[in-house]
């Protein structure tokens, strides 16, 4: 029969030994997890604007090179003016909330697609993605959803391709230049809806997850707006300006 001393430093040592495991193994894995992480969001770039699709197969080292060779950033505030010097991966959002990363996918030398991250809160999650937009800084490029919380089957589908497809081709802006964002709509879009241009059919059984989106787009979408909108009305928005 073992004493209650003995039962108790039994404890305690196991306890010890076995937080510092675990310590051990958190720590001597957080880098492989930070580059995981990194490699997942340039991932999600590289879709969102449309120069891979989720059934690539090239290798890991062949989609972070076509990132590099194809995508760089900067960075702005609130006010629509790029700070100098800094990198979209020199932004901390929640030590920095008003430094914007802008992502920008060139072509000889021109700007053809701007991707910026979003998120915000949907059912029962934080979602988070990035939107890109065409060069006219009107139309959608593309769009992904890559981390939530939402329910499998229902507001989870925000994730699968078939739903992030049918916002390329909406647009932003009314008639009028005026920022309306995007908005998913309960049920199926009617042929003959007003402003189909700027709306998307919603999921069923998720109308919730779907107005979580459609609010954290538009609010997203208008703080990159003062930035845009100074893009939009100089003569030439496929180039940066400062």
């Amino acid at each position: 029969m073992y004493s209650k001393g003995y039962i108790l430093r039994f404890a305690a040592i196991i306890t010890i030994v076995c937080s510092v495991l675990l310590a051990s193994a958190a720590t001597l894995l957080k880098p492989r997890q930070q580059a995981n992480i990194e490699h997942d969001i340039k991932m999600n770039i590289l879709k969102a604007v449309k120069l891979i699709n989720p059934n690539d197969k090239r290798d890991k080292m062949a989609m972070l090179k076509l990132f590099d060779e194809k995508i760089t950033s900067i960075v702005v505030d609130t006010a629509g003016k790029v700070i100098p010097g800094l990198k979209a991966k020199d932004v901390n959002p929640e030590e920095e909330p008003d430094h914007l990363p802008i992502y920008l996918l060139k072509e000889g030398g021109k700007v053809i697609a701007y991707c910026i991250p979003i998120e915000g809160h949907g059912l029962w999650s934080t979602i988070k993605g990035y939107l890109a937009l065409e060069s006219d800084l009107n139309t959608v490029r593309g769009i992904t959803f890559y981390s939530h919380g939402e329910t499998p089957g229902l507001g989870g589908e925000i994730s699968k391709e078939w739903f992030q497809e049918n916002f390329v081709g909406k647009k932003i802006l009314d008639e009028a230049g005026k920022l309306v964002s995007i908005t998913i709509v309960k049920g199926k879009l009617r042929k003959n809806a007003k402003g189909k241009e700027h709306k998307v059919d919603g999921i069923s059984g998720a109308s919730l997850t779907g107005k979580g989106v459609t609010n954290f787009l538009g609010k997203n979408l208008e703080r990159y707006n003062p930035y845009f909108s100074k893009l939009r009305n100089q003569a030439h928005p496929s180039e940066v300006i400062s």
